[in-house]
């Protein structure tokens, strides 16, 4: 949709001042721009901007975002949701605009789609990286995150801001739609640590109704695995699009062939945006695919957005003896017995950042 009202106006002039000199691009002989900072790999002429929308060429320089948020909050790491990953503590999250994809039943359009839908106008908050880095030690909060729109699009800003994270002992975090290039995965590592991805869907033809492809986010799962990222995966189950049960099935497959350690979380969709007629996600929706996942070999997954309603799906069990190790309803903790990184019972040893500080990696 073309961008008219006076309120989007301002606001696309605003994030074409609100940018600095891009670093994930390199230029093609013909001019053009390659940019690889997500998998889309846009070839953007002069005076043209990316998919994105917030990355363009300007005098033969790859633009992109910097020095504000569009998005801040400090809330519970399992809300991102990362279930294996400082329990019961908080990640100050903070996000900019825009999107590689333009997904009709996104949670998070205000922000995401912004200068692709008129209607989604958000405030700017002008902010430095110190200033996100005090919030986040004011709140006592070990984990600052880069989420609300996809921040692939936005890594520059992400490492500037997650690198003097990581120089307080701060753990830095992507909440993202998957849709990599190897080349950003290099870029982020020294200053990620922990990364979700949204697999929305198995199948390449509904991925390209969303503005992407499966095989992008296959094979960035496969890579941030190998690389060494700690990785949590997240499948909104939405009613009519990706909640059949061969589909769920296979997608579960996958993620098992990738690692069976790798957490699985299968949330339910609730009526927004352009799909606000599609009905919500039912509880045995959730529990069937939690069966599914057990029957391909995954070893924790979980059921999110229906507190208390399916059963020990929230919680995390020891996949040897089946102790409870963590309780949850929603994102509280109940209790937490693990035993620094083990079951209490058997000794089993559970993957994740279970220490209360982060270790960065040195060199």
């Amino acid at each position: 949709m073309a961008v008219k009202s006076p309120e989007a106006v301002a606001l696309k002039q605003l994030l074409s001042e609100l940018t600095r000199p891009g670093e994930l691009y390199e230029k093609l002989p013909d001019g053009r721009l390659l940019c690889y900072a997500c998998g889309h790999e846009c070839k953007i002429a002069e005076g043209k901007e990316g998919v994105c929308r917030v990355r363009f060429n300007e005098g033969g320089v790859l633009k992109v975002p910097s020095g504000y948020a569009g998005a801040l909050a400090c809330d519970p790491i399992e809300k991102k949701p990362f279930f294996h990953a400082f329990v019961g503590q908080d990640a100050m999250s903070f996000g900019m605009l825009g999107c590689d994809l333009h997904c009709s039943y996104c949670q998070n359009w205000v922000t995401s789609q912004a200068l692709r839908d008129e209607s989604a106008v958000s405030k700017v908050y002008r902010l430095t990286p110190g200033q996100i880095v005090e919030m986040a030690q004011q709140r006592g909060a070990p984990v600052v995150a880069t989420t609300y729109n996809e921040p692939l699009i936005t890594a520059e800003w992400a490492v500037e801001v997650l690198k003097p994270a990581n120089e307080a002992g701060l753990c830095g975090a992507f909440v993202s739609n998957g849709n990599a290039t190897r080349r950003v995965l290099e870029y982020i590592q020294p200053y990620v640590q922990l990364y979700k991805v949204d697999l929305k869907s198995f199948r390449d033809a509904e991925y390209r109704k969303l503005g992407g492809q499966l095989e992008n986010v296959q094979r960035t799962i496969r890579q941030l695995h190998e690389m060494g990222f700690w990785l949590e995966i997240v499948t909104l189950i939405v009613p009519g699009l990706n909640d059949d049960l061969a589909e769920l099935e296979e997608m579960a497959g996958f993620i098992a062939d990738v690692s069976p350690d790798i957490p699985w979380h299968v949330t339910a969709f609730h009526s927004d945006y352009k799909m606000a007629d599609t009905p919500n996600t039912q509880i045995d929706q959730l529990l069937t695919a939690c069966m599914l996942g057990t029957k391909a070999g995954l070893r924790y997954i979980y059921a999110g957005n229906r507190p208390g309603m399916v059963d020990e799906w929230e919680d995390t069990r020891c996949p040897r003896c089946d102790t409870t190790l963590i309780k949850r309803y929603g994102f509280q903790i109940q209790f937490n017995h693990l035993a620094e990184g083990h079951c209490p019972d058997c000794g089993e040893p559970i993957p994740g950042h279970w220490s209360k500080t982060c270790v960065i990696p040195q060199g």
